[in-house]
């Protein structure tokens, strides 16, 4: 951890990545990439890895906020999570959500992040891609339908939030606050390199 606040600049618009941030005590500054950023960039490619694909939508946002970046760090991550081949993002409405928690329900799956720093204005993107295995413990129809009205599925890939507690997920591999979707392990060893660069 830097044994000083860095200030970074976050291209997202979840409250859990910004949160996560400051925790490491980064001062951070959000620039909220719009939707179309990623969709644009469409699904997975034939014969794209998980993790290319997660980093060209880090990639994606990154580049949908430097305009509003003239200088700083900018910092950009996107996170899927993936059942037996299946690619799960955010989950477009409640009906997209059940399906979601009744695939993975009893199954292990991967989540994997993509990040993206890049110091503006001058220096060359990092990338990086961060995978995490977590194990679901079988859902009732009623953890489910709770689950689903309490609305902590929304913005979630998977439609689940890992660190909500309200999902019974154990962590099997990897990094929790990858899971979450700012994977801080590979943050700090990225934010090194950069600062021992001449």
């Amino acid at each position: 951890m830097p044994t000083s606040p860095r200030t970074i600049v976050l291209a997202s618009r979840s409250p859990r990545r910004r949160a996560l941030a400051e925790s490491e005590g980064w001062i951070v500054r959000v620039v909220e990439p719009p939707e179309e950023a990623e969709a644009a960039e469409g699904p997975i490619r034939p014969g794209e890895s998980l993790g290319d694909y997660v980093v060209r939508l880090a990639w994606a946002k990154a580049r949908a906020v430097a305009a509003e970046v003239p200088e700083g760090l900018l910092v950009a991550c996107d996170t899927v999570s993936e059942v037996a081949g299946e690619i799960l993002g955010k989950p477009a409405d409640e009906a997209d959500a059940r399906r979601m928690l009744e695939r993975l329900s009893g199954r292990r799956h991967r989540v994997m992040t993509g990040t993206c720093v890049w110091p503006r204005p001058e220096g060359e993107p990092v990338f990086a891609a961060t995978e995490s295995e977590l194990e679901m413990k079988p859902l009732s129809h009623d953890l489910i339908d709770g689950y689903l009205a309490s609305g902590l599925w929304r913005g979630k890939a998977g439609a689940c939030g890992y660190q909500d507690e309200a999902i019974p997920l154990e962590l099997r591999a990897g990094s929790g606050s990858n899971v979450v979707g700012l994977p801080l392990e590979t943050l700090r060893d990225i934010f090194s390199r950069i600062t021992r660069q001449p």
